[in-house]
């Protein structure tokens, strides 16, 4: 039977990190938090469940979950964030895994609760995630946001898992719309870092199509209110990029 280490990044999590640490308890053998110095009662909550607690500055999402990978005791990893838990129905497909591990990697859906409403549509769901997973075969890439596993071997098999990545994103509109300022600066500087560029046809055809693939063709629309706001937010992040994408080519031609 194989052993698991639960591994979590986080920083001022105060509002979630308990219920991430209690989904993970009875489903792996350590638990191990990599802070970054957070200013609330994240660490607190940490220790208080006896959690093994690491502290590094932020160094980006794919340095920093490749740290807390690296911190584990056994090469079988469940990574969460603190804003994450995990379903019953996970906990039980990852239980099974102890005793029989098939695959170098597994495939998870995220749920994503926005506003209090669970999102079942859109771009939202079902969201897959590798996060169980053999640190041996595979390591977190990225540039600046959107950090994913890259599985280094072409021979490398994946499974998929029954039951959700239950994740607590944004609780307010206004909270939403700050990460979006935020976001679309970070994806326009790795854009521009990569080399792509921007013009207007960009800036008027992605964020249109961005809506229209994930409020009609993904269903969007069957989340109410807040599936309207998601998909127009996701319009809104495709032109932010875009236009600061153009804005930052505009400034290194100068």
């Amino acid at each position: 039977m194989i052993k698991l280490s639960g591994v979590i990044i986080t920083y001022n999590e105060e509002r979630n990190i308990e219920n991430c640490i209690l989904s993970l308890i009875d489903v792996v053998d350590e638990i191990v938090v990599l802070d970054s110095y957070s200013t609330d009662n994240t660490k607190t909550i940490c220790e208080k469940h006896n959690v093994k607690f690491f502290e590094q500055e932020f160094l980006g999402y794919v340095t920093q979950k490749n740290k807390a990978v690296e911190l584990a005791s056994y090469d079988c990893i469940v990574s969460l964030d603190g804003d994450e838990s995990l379903s019953d129905e996970l906990k039980s497909s990852i239980k099974h895994l102890k005793s029989n591990w098939r695959y170098d990697g597994y495939y998870c859906n995220r749920l994503n609760n926005f506003c209090g409403q669970w999102i079942k549509h859109s771009d939202w769901y079902p969201n897959k995630k590798l996060r169980v997973f053999d640190r041996r075969k595979t390591k977190f890439v990225g540039h600046i946001i959107h950090e994913k596993l890259d599985l280094e071997d072409s021979k490398t098999k994946v499974g998929q898992l029954k039951g959700d990545i239950l994740h607590k994103t944004y609780q307010t509109y206004s909270e939403f719309n700050l990460q979006t300022e935020k976001f679309s600066t970070l994806s326009a500087q790795a854009y521009f870092e990569k080399g792509k560029t921007s013009n207007l046809w960009k800036m008027t055809f992605n964020p249109a199509w961005a809506f229209f693939k994930a409020y009609f063709l993904r269903l969007g629309f069957l989340d109410g209110i807040n599936g309207f706001v998601i998909c127009a937010q996701t319009a809104n992040i495709t032109f932010l990029k875009y236009s600061k994408l153009y804005e930052l080519q505009k400034n290194n031609t100068k």
